[in-house]
């Protein structure tokens, strides 16, 4: 009889503790949070502004590090690394995608799509053939050589998932990614990110207030007061 081998989750985060220091001031965000999170999973994180959520992210995505706990991803320590082995791991395995985009208002979405790719040894020619798939991938090709200001707020933000993922990261990172944009440029980004997931097996980790953006996901997690449940707290 064959058993099913057992596969490791792709992030796995055991008794995490975050503090802040504010002065003489103490600050624990996260206290003791064990996570799990499997390849290809689209994982929504909620909560009360203030628990945690982003700073989770940060923690997942290689930005911050635990006061305590450890934190591997696919089979790293990633809280065991050097700051310079943790920012080479941090450009090839971590797409980042921000609630106000922070395009480069001075760079046309090709070049900031291209962003990334500048810590390769790509050439010039794979670079630009790259940030074109990324751009063509979330629908905007024809807009490659326009500028922050001469989009919408959907558009910046799709050219923000292009540069997320034109390294084609282990992980998709994504804070509030919806927080600005009106329903019908939310639905698109979402849907975007679903495809991403369903189609591509990218695993996503979205922080989010929004329950609409949260039902879209794979799976729900609630934050509040360090730890995580299936259910948000009344």
């Amino acid at each position: 009889m064959n058993e099913t081998a057992q596969v490791s989750p792709l992030v796995k985060a055991r008794g995490i503790d975050k503090v802040f220091k504010r002065g003489s001031e103490v600050i624990h965000v996260l206290g003791g949070l064990d996570l799990e999170i499997p390849e290809g999973e689209f994982l929504a994180l909620m909560g009360p502004s203030g628990s945690g959520k982003s700073t989770l992210l940060n923690l997942i995505g290689g930005l911050d590090r635990p006061s305590e706990g450890s934190l591997e991803v696919a089979g790293q320590r990633i809280d065991k690394m050097s700051d310079r082995k943790l920012a080479a791991w941090r450009a090839r395995h971590v797409g980042l995608v921000f609630q106000f985009y922070n395009l480069m208002p001075v760079l046309n979405a090709q070049k900031n799509v291209e962003l990334p790719l500048l810590l390769t040894h790509l050439s010039r020619a794979k670079r630009k053939q790259h940030a074109a798939t990324a751009l063509d991938i979330v629908g905007l090709g024809h807009r490659k050589s326009h500028y922050p200001r001469q989009m919408s707020g959907g558009e910046q933000q799709r050219t923000g998932i292009a540069r997320a993922i034109v390294t084609d990261p282990t992980l998709l990172l994504c804070d509030e990614p919806t927080g600005d944009l009106d329903r019908k440029s939310s639905d698109e980004i979402l849907e975007i990110l679903q495809t991403l997931n369903r189609d591509q097996g990218k695993t996503i980790v979205m922080v989010t207030h929004d329950h609409h953006a949260a039902a879209c996901a794979s799976r729900t997690l609630y934050l509040n007061k360090g730890q995580l449940s299936t259910e948000a707290e009344e």
